[in-house]
């Protein structure tokens, strides 16, 4: 057998859920950072395959796993030197097929992150669209002359700091980077190149693959007429997208991004998931302004993507009940029939319980209040351990975003430090050799094997969460009402077919008072949280929650 053929997938023996998807808890895995197999320091695709069990143990349904592709790892694979063959420290396209049916023997769907909006600078497009005006492949990227003085092309600016154009003295043209300057832009709006992105994904979808995760999915057309942005009054500003020192925040991206030729292009990319069972895919939006109404737009309609998130519980606001309670109004109110993907934590952002500044009870809370919206959810590697966000110092740092910045931003290098799996080890487990990143020795006493044997842990909570979340389909499936919302408190009721359940959660640090919708409900005594119930009626002790199962 050629392992450097795509495998056909074969006709399941049972039949498939095209909407698995939909309600579906996605775990994701940082490759760098999972499992080391072979002592070199960076994580790896037998990595994942060996801790594969860990996961599917946890209850999730699905993984994404982040770019495993061909890369100079300037951004540690987000800059894509090929989109069909994976990084050799990472393994060998083989593994990834062994990691596929691993997955799938463990019940455990499989989505891989697809950047297209970008290649990294020595992808063979790249070279050769930089060769000349005349080639082939001229028109692949995003170029653009000079303004008569030498100055770019507009105003636009790079989310990793300065200007989003680079001179090209091959070319003598200016090329975008939306990212770092290795990173240039496609131009979509080049058919060619929209169908070279196809069949990227009919080659891994071919593979075995179950979906993918679209990387900055709104990113990916530019204004053809490259007009500036225009600049934002300072109270519109908000650092979700960018670090506050970064003035990328002082402009409305109105033309850099978020263009209308964007639904077309996603319409052709559903069409190819359509093309396999149960294919699906979920969209990162990246835009502080109106990240809300592009996820709703994205999902709408049943003919783009599945499901997107944005990053309304991803930033450092307060998460307090009247918060969740406007966003998710918010996007009820603009996609009744779109579909959204909640997350807490990602390899973007600084872990929840240091963003938030949650204790042991709080975290826990806010885990059930994540698993009871309506949506799917991602969690995070290590969210199921209670990992906070580790400190690296600036002589360790790896991440380019962050070295530019320190110290005011120190970058993402301290949500993506190693997994710890033993406690009784300097590398936690994760690796023999010397970890890429150094792993936090105050993650040690949360290491997973540690966690398994202790019943009260913070790993064992999460397992007891997802089995509540599973065994009651209303989760998944059901429809959401808020009942309720203050600051320190929210109330949701979820319902689908016969079946309610009304859950309530006390986000404040003393107790409170609980106060039952009409109807009849009864404590579910599955769920792991302590709710004091007499004569006088329901409270709830202090980042607690109570589930009461009801008929409709």
């Amino acid at each position: 057998m050629n392992l450097l053929d795509p495998q056909v997938r074969t006709e399941p023996d049972a039949p498939v859920d095209p909407n698995w998807w939909r309600g579906a808890v996605i775990y994701q895995i940082y490759p760098r950072s999972f499992q080391d197999s072979n002592g070199d320091g960076i994580g790896d695709l037998a990595g994942i395959i060996h801790r594969l069990p860990h996961v599917a143990e946890l209850g999730v349904d699905a993984i994404w796993i982040s770019p495993f592709y061909r890369s100079p790892m300037l951004d540690f694979g987000y800059d894509v030197a090929d989109y069909r063959d994976v990084d050799p420290m990472f393994g060998t396209l083989g593994d990834f097929d062994a990691l596929i049916q691993r997955a799938h023997e463990l019940g455990l769907k499989v989505l891989i992150d697809l950047v297209l909006s970008h290649t990294s600078d020595r992808h063979p497009w790249f070279h050769e669209s930089r060769a000349g005006r005349d080639n082939a492949k001229a028109d692949w990227y995003v170029w653009a002359d000079a303004k008569p003085d030498g100055s770019p092309p507009n105003n636009w600016l790079s989310i990793f700091g300065g200007p989003a154009w680079e001179w090209d003295g091959e070319r003598m043209q200016y090329y975008l980077h939306n990212f770092l300057m290795e990173q240039p832009d496609l131009n979509l709006h080049n058919p060619d190149v929209q169908q070279e992105l196809l069949d990227v994904a009919r080659f891994w979808l071919d593979r075995g693959v179950d979906g993918f995760r679209l990387d900055t999915i709104n990113f990916y057309f530019h204004d053809p007429e490259l007009r500036d942005n225009p600049a934002l009054p300072p109270d519109a500003r908000d650092d979700s997208i960018a670090p506050s020192v970064n003035p990328y925040n002082w402009q409305d991206h109105l033309y850099d991004k978020n263009r209308p030729e964007n639904l077309e292009f996603l319409r052709k990319f559903r069409a190819v998931l359509d093309e396999y069972p149960a294919a699906t895919a979920v969209g990162e939006v990246g835009d502080a302004q109106r990240g809300t109404e592009i996820q709703a737009e994205y999902t709408s309609g049943g003919d783009k993507v599945h499901m997107c998130y944005s990053f309304d519980f991803l930033s450092g606001d307060a998460p307090t009940g009247r918060r969740f309670a406007k966003v998710l109004n918010k996007f009820d109110a603009l996609a009744n029939d779109g579909w959204a993907c909640w997350a807490f934590s990602n390899h973007d952002v600084a872990r929840h319980p240091s963003r938030w500044q949650l204790g042991e009870e709080a975290l826990r809370l806010y885990a059930a209040l994540l698993l009871s919206l309506r949506g799917t959810v991602c969690l995070y590697q290590g969210e199921e351990l209670g990992l906070t966000e580790a400190y690296v110092a600036f002589e360790e740092l790896q991440d380019p975003y962050g070295i530019r910045f320190w110290p005011k931003f120190k970058g993402r290098d301290g949500c993506r430090t190693p997994i710890p799996w033993v406690q009784d080890s300097a590398n936690g487990g994760f690796s023999d050799g010397k970890p890429w990143l150094p792993v936090a020795m105050e993650h040690l006493h949360r290491a997973a094997l540690a966690q398994v044997a202790d019943p009260d842990s913070t790993l064992a909570f999460y397992r007891k969460m997802l089995a509540f979340r599973a065994q009651h389909r209303v989760f998944a499936k059901g429809e959401m009402q808020i009942v309720e919302a203050r600051e320190d408190f929210i109330a949701i009721t979820r319902s689908f077919e016969d079946t309610s359940v009304f859950c309530a959660f006390n986000l404040a640090n003393q107790a409170q008072p609980v106060t039952l919708p009409p109807g009849a409900w009864t404590r579910a005594d599955d769920a792991p949280f302590e709710v004091i119930e007499n004569e006088h009626g329901i409270t709830l002790p202090p980042y607690q929650a109570y589930f009461g199962l009801g008929g409709t």
